[in-house]
């Protein structure tokens, strides 16, 4: 019997950095662009290229930047979402929303 849990406990002590590794792997990846739409739970992303992407709203999502909560952001801010690749669907854990952008040709008196 004490045979068996010691190999157990060495299986068990060789598969942990395989379990830790994958953990590390869920990269952060960022958004930028300009909300198109957002509501109590998710928000819409463009960022004038092509891309509209949405991401889900957690109970640890956090704001930062020039505004500091997700109800105080609104349709045309700027942000960065940061989320994880393997979230699916795409979840927001921190926005930080940017200074206004100006319009590229935009002109100025």
């Amino acid at each position: 019997m004490r045979r068996v849990l010691v190999s157990i406990a060495a299986a068990l002590a060789l598969l942990a950095p395989v379990f830790v590794a994958a953990g590390a792997s869920a990269q952060m990846r960022e958004f930028t662009g300009r909300v198109d739409k957002i509501s109590k739970s998710e928000m819409i992303v463009d960022n004038r290229m092509g891309d509209k992407v949405k991401f889900e709203k957690l109970d640890s999502t956090t704001v930062e930047g020039e505004k500091k909560d997700w109800k105080n952001v609104k349709k045309n801010d700027w942000v960065t979402v940061q989320w994880k690749m393997i979230d699916k669907p795409r979840k927001a854990y921190k926005v930080t929303v940017l200074p206004p952008k100006k319009e590229e040709g935009e002109e100025v008196e």
